[in-house]
């Protein structure tokens, strides 16, 4: 089932277009990542169908449209800087959240505890670090029991362990149930937190699909021989190839993570009578993988 689908969305700033004919539908259960660059229009993106920017064209619609203009209650939302009073404890601030929102059924404590902070809940937000303001943030954007959550660019400015911990979180909370939107433009944390992602560039879609058919880590060896043409047609023959390309004077083979290795490959090609000249293996790196979709619409 779709918590949301976009349909042909556009977004104009005078004569500069953040979000160009962007569709997108998110199913339920997923960890979806916005992936791309600062400038691409993912913070636009959220924006809208948070209901805080108005869209030039173009439709939204949260959970098959059942709940109208109240969808937005089910939706918690994390923009940009966490803001909580900082003289005010943790267990206060969220206090003040669950106030505005009318929630009183909601169990802070389970919410500390999810974020990892109950032991930290009667100090004052001052004295966090930034990974823990974000924490906090994140659990005062459950506040309510949103079935949706949306999270812009969470891990951004944070040291590596505070990166860790927020990541962690997010897994703990989608192992929960809910759903997350989250945009970033660090292809390591969109790889490594998110089931689904769609890269965006220039406020276009430019692909979408779960993490591991659009990033692939495939493994590529590069072999050489002084009889290249015998070369080219035993590694086309080889099982679970993707592709053979030449480059110069050797071959570059593409296989599926779990494919053939180099050392399957030396010894098949030497029963076959042919003597590598060149065998260098090495995974395709996800910067090279995003940087060649990314590449095509400069």
């Amino acid at each position: 089932m779709s918590v949301l689908q976009i349909n042909n969305l556009v977004k104009n700033y005078g004569s500069i277009r953040a979000v160009n004919g962007l569709s997108l539908d998110v199913e339920r259960g997923n960890i979806y990542g916005i992936l791309g660059p600062n400038g691409s229009g993912k913070t636009t993106t959220l924006g809208i169908v948070l209901g805080i920017i108005k869209q030039t064209s173009g439709t939204y619609q949260w959970f098959d449209g059942a709940d109208g203009d109240k969808a937005r209650l089910r939706v918690g939302a994390l923009l940009e800087t966490p803001n909580f009073y900082p003289y005010m404890t943790a267990e206060k601030n969220l206090e003040l959240i669950a106030h505005i929102k009318k929630d009183k059924t909601t169990n802070l404590d389970e919410l500390l505890d999810l974020v990892n902070l109950r032991a930290r809940k009667k100090h004052k937000f001052k004295t966090y670090s930034l990974g823990m303001k974000q924490r906090l943030a994140i659990a005062g954007a459950m506040v309510g029991d949103p079935e949706v959550l949306i999270f812009d660019e969470p891990t951004n400015g944070l040291d590596p362990s505070g990166i860790v911990e927020v990541r962690n979180t997010i897994i703990r909370i989608a192992e929960s149930g809910k759903t997350i939107i989250m945009a970033s433009h660090i292809l390591d944390e969109v790889e490594k937190t998110c089931s689904h992602v769609a890269i965006m560039r220039k406020g276009k879609m430019l692909a979408t699909g779960t993490v591991g058919a659009i990033l692939t880590t495939d493994r590529i060896v590069e072999v050489g021989s002084s009889d290249l043409d015998s070369l080219r047609n035993f590694a086309s023959g080889i099982n679970g190839i993707k592709k053979v390309e030449q480059t110069g004077d050797h071959l570059i083979l593409t296989f599926p993570e779990d494919g053939a290795n180099a050392r399957d490959i030396n010894q098949a090609a030497f029963e076959k009578g042919i003597i590598l000249t060149r065998l260098i293996e090495r995974k395709r790196s996800l910067e090279s993988e995003f940087l060649e979709i990314t590449s095509k619409y400069q």
